[in-house]
């Protein structure tokens, strides 16, 4: 039989979805899942130190997430709402005033339609190259578009959290690394760091490396093929810059061990490793993973729980064996953590 998306499927009641995150942030409770003994243990994540050993290379991706979603009016006065993928690219001689970008959208469009997003951006409806997705010229009269969208947008928490966001998002939906802005979703097995843990990381000789991979739709993009392999993922930008490519490529050649924070982590380390060491670079990511990859740059890894059925969920079952994450997440639903992008955390080791 063909590999079957249901198989990927586990019963989760919806009060366990946490609306906000953990107070403080390395309160969230941690899962540490043993993939040789099949094993778990309970823990809070200000513990992680404890699970780790000195010459560990954390690794966390330093995007940051811009307010990608405008709700706005067309022309003739119904309202329209647009998720863009990605940050506005300069217009044909890079008049910073004006860019083009794909967008997702709740409402009725065709080409030439004009919208209007509050007084500093306006838009217009280049095209609709495929369904759901429309490509937009956007112009802020102003001045810059990327800080007109900026000022114009809303955080694009996720629908599943069921409520609005607040002005607090702008900096809760962030993480500790966040420093390069172009993402749409938050990286968020980083939300749970605190100064006061990455000191004690640090203390016990654990060396932190970024990358970026700015979250896109690919990241979230739903399943909708039953055998998972016909999938593809839309390709999402990334960086790995000399240095860090350099410092990954001495902690593996060591023996020490990559623990990647979040699957976008695991993407870039497992696109950019070659046999002589990783490959710095910036492009484009599209590696989908799913159970039978072979991984050769991660050794551990630290991720939220996932949405049944996501990709998210299949590289994690790719990563330790599909019956013991849904055996570790059957456990999380009994002993109620809090799950998906503001919950808590697994540690796989």
């Amino acid at each position: 039989m063909s590999p079957s998306i249901q198989e990927f499927d586990y019963h989760l009641p919806p009060e366990l979805v946490a609306a906000f995150p953990a107070q403080p942030r390395d309160a969230a409770r941690m899962m540490v899942l043993d993939r040789s003994s099949g094993t778990w243990r309970h823990a809070i994540f200000r513990e992680l130190p404890e699970f780790l050993e000195p010459g560990d290379v954390l690794v966390v991706n330093d995007t940051r997430v811009f307010p990608a979603r405008l709700v706005g009016v067309k022309e003739s006065g119904g309202r329209v709402e647009l998720l863009l993928h990605h940050l506005p690219v300069p217009d044909n001689g890079g008049d910073p005033a004006a860019g083009r970008a794909l967008a997702g959208y709740r409402g009725r469009l065709r080409p030439g339609v004009r919208l209007a997003f509050g007084e500093g951006l306006t838009g217009e409806v280049v095209a609709l190259p495929r369904p759901g997705v429309a490509e937009v010229r956007l112009v802020s009269p102003r001045g810059g578009v990327v800080e007109a969208v900026g000022a114009a947008g809303e955080v694009p928490l996720p629908p599943y959290l069921k409520r609005a966001p607040t002005a607090a998002d702008r900096e809760s939906y962030q993480t500790l690394f966040a420093r390069k802005t172009g993402a749409i979703a938050c990286p968020t097995a980083g939300l749970h760091f605190t100064p006061r843990v990455l000191a004690d990381l640090a203390a016990k000789g654990v060396e932190t490396v970024a990358v970026t991979l700015h979250v896109g739709p690919g990241t979230f993009t739903p399943v909708r093929t039953r055998d998972y392999t016909a999938h593809r993922l839309a390709p999402e930008y990334y960086e790995l810059p000399p240095e860090a490519a350099r410092q990954l490529t001495a902690a593996k050649g060591e023996g020490r061990a990559l623990v990647a924070v979040g699957t976008t982590t695991v993407r870039v380390l497992e696109s950019c490793r070659t046999q002589e060491g990783f490959r710095p670079g910036a492009g484009w990511c599209d590696l989908y993973i799913y159970p039978g990859y072979r991984f050769r740059a991660v050794d551990r890894l630290l991720t939220n729980f996932h949405l049944p059925r996501s990709t998210l969920l299949l590289l994690v079952g790719a990563f330790a064996g599909r019956e013991l994450i849904l055996k570790a997440y059957t456990e999380a639903v009994r002993r109620r953590y809090r799950f998906y992008s503001y919950g808590d955390c697994m540690l796989i080791r």
